[in-house]
Parts: structure tokens; sequence; C-alpha cells
């Protein structure tokens, strides 16, 4: 996944919970200035922060090995 289509997906998952980036940034306890800059792709966010925000979002962060064309 790009760092595009994450920002699109957070994104995405905020509008179906109505849930705007004051509302995120209070509840996953992550800044609202690095919230701010993480959406409109100016900054990259912490892994740390990241799973914060995807834990009050219902997503979760996941790592899975590339598949191969073999």
């Amino acid at each position: 996944m790009t760092n595009e289509e994450l920002i699109q997906t957070i994104k995405a998952r905020k509008n179906i919970l109505s849930v705007n980036q004051e509302y995120l940034a209070e509840l996953s306890g992550v800044g609202i200035a690095t919230l701010k800059r993480f959406e409109s792709g100016k900054g990259n966010v912490t892994l740390k922060n990241l799973q914060k925000i995807t834990d009050v979002l219902g997503l979760e962060v996941k790592l899975e090995l590339k598949k191969t064309g073999k």
C-alpha cells in the first residue's frame, strides 16, 4: 500500500464514521498538526502514531510478505 492509498483509506474511514481531524486527534492522542501534515501528504507518521489512529478508526496495521510473480 502506498502512502497515498493509506491516506485515502484513513480519510474514507473517517468519513464513514463522521469523525473530523480534531476529534480523531483527541481520541487517538496524536497531535492535530501531525495528523494534518500526514493527511495532506506533507509529513510522515510514525508507526506508533499510525497504530493509534487506526485503532480509533477500527482499522488494523498489518505487515505481510510481498507476493512474487512465481
